[in-house]
């Protein structure tokens, strides 16, 4: 595939998934800084992609910095110490995440699930049910 159809076909990509994604959600994510804009779709990104990946998880929450801060540069956020809750449970979760410049299209997403946050170490943590 030469260069040219291959940009084409990942703008047509891209466009697709922003074109599927509810508009009052974009406005929503528009109305945020960029940084925490890129934090929140990245967020989403990681609820949407564990859901429809083929796993019994059905993620309702992300947060990026439960056991470590996010990396941001740019246009791309780390999160080493991310988790999620999926019916009613907490999980550790690693992402890296990578948008447009305006931090609504996602580029690029690669996700890890880590072991299951005993409720002993909720409170800690400032996670709830």
């Amino acid at each position: 595939m030469n260069r040219l159809v291959y940009l084409a076909a990942l703008a047509t990509a891209i466009a697709g998934s922003a074109a599927a994604m509810d508009q009052s959600l974009v406005r929503q994510f528009k109305k945020l800084d960029p940084q925490t804009r890129l934090e929140q779709r990245c967020d989403t990104e990681a609820m949407w992609k564990i859901n429809a990946d083929k796993t019994a998880y059905k993620p309702d929450k992300v947060i990026a910095y439960t056991f470590a801060d996010p990396i941001v540069e740019a246009d791309q956020i780390r999160a080493p110490g991310a988790v999620f809750r999926s019916k009613g449970e907490w999980y550790k979760l690693k992402y890296k995440c990578s948008t447009g410049p305006d931090h609504i299209e996602v580029l690029s997403f690669k996700y890890k699930i880590g072991d299951l946050i005993p409720h002993k170490e909720w409170d800690a943590h400032y996670l709830y049910p």
